[in-house]
């Protein structure tokens, strides 16, 4: 995620992490703060502590990663690690496209 952010942001790719509670320590935003500080992350993450985020795209899986078009719709799913290299091609093909008008 760290590489892909970095390589494409200027292109036009926003990497959005969320971030669903397993135990009650990492509930408190001091320690997510602190996490993303330690871990390097260069990109947002949210604060998931009631799971909103994470039911509302039916997520059941850790990791689950969502590559969501120019308008908003979920284009590509990937659950698990690896993948790396369809991954990448899908984010490309989406960034390839067109905006909106």
């Amino acid at each position: 995620m760290r590489e892909w952010h970095h390589t494409y942001k200027d292109q036009g790719l926003v990497v959005i992490g969320n971030h669903f509670p397993e135990f009650s320590y990492e509930h408190d935003l001091d320690n997510l703060k602190a996490a993303i500080i330690d871990l390097d992350v260069p990109y947002p993450v949210a604060q998931d502590n009631d799971g909103e985020t994470w039911r509302a795209y039916r997520n059941r899986y850790w990791p689950t990663l969502y590559l969501i078009d120019k308008w908003g719709n979920i284009r590509y799913t990937h659950i698990g690690e690896g993948a790396y290299e369809e991954t990448e091609s899908a984010i490309l093909a989406l960034l390839a496209e067109k905006y909106p008008k």
